[in-house]
């Protein structure tokens, strides 16, 4: 069940700190950032670039994202993006792609986590897992996956919640990058991939 928490800038400077990191990583960067900038993210946004990188460096890619955390924070200025609650699904995802370095995943993750919206984020395992799913058409890229994940939801924000967990923790857990365990999987049966590698294998 999404219970979503209405504080999408926390949502989108998180996102911003999970790429290419774990969730334990990017998480003690959060909170360390937290920790550092009591005044929140309005003392975030004026502090000096190496103060914020110092801060976020158990992430990784710490001066990356310490520029892209400012530049996104001094493009939305005073706008907590509350709107984003009602504003039509399509406006409020261009208006997040719109910032510096967010993409359909991150502004997805904003509205889905943030205010439930049926926008559903499409990371590498998701991508990987609905690919050798049959789910999106070969040789599509990610904001076609987007688009697929989002209307099979149908408009239900559990549904997209419910996609976008399912199909990670069968990407951490079984159908990983390299050598999957189709043997163990329970959709094998149904799976393209693992019938093709069955073919190719004897």
């Amino acid at each position: 069940m999404l219970y979503p928490h209405r504080a999408p800038v926390d949502e989108l400077i998180l996102t911003v700190l999970s790429q290419n990191t774990n969730d334990r990583n990017r998480d003690v960067a959060y909170g360390r950032l937290r920790e550092r900038f009591p005044g929140g993210w309005p003392e975030v946004r004026d502090a000096p670039a190496d103060e914020v990188e110092a801060a976020i460096r158990p992430g990784g890619l710490s001066n990356t994202k310490a520029a892209r955390i400012g530049e996104i924070l001094r493009a939305l200025g005073d706008d907590d993006l509350a709107w984003l609650e009602t504003a039509p699904l399509e406006k409020a995802r261009d208006f997040l792609t719109a910032l510096p370095g967010v993409g359909r995943k991150t502004a997805a993750c904003v509205l889905l986590f943030s205010f439930g919206r049926p926008d559903v984020p499409v990371d590498t395992h998701v991508f990987r897992v609905g690919g050798r799913l049959g789910l999106f058409r070969p040789g599509g890229g990610f904001d076609e996956a987007h688009d697929e994940l989002t209307r099979l939801a149908g408009g239900d924000p559990d549904d997209a919640y419910e996609l976008h967990v399912a199909l990670i923790r069968h990407g951490r857990r079984t159908c990983v990058a390299r050598s999957p365990r189709c043997e163990e999987c329970p959709l094998r049966r149904m799976c393209p991939w693992a019938r093709a590698a069955v073919a190719r294998h004897g």
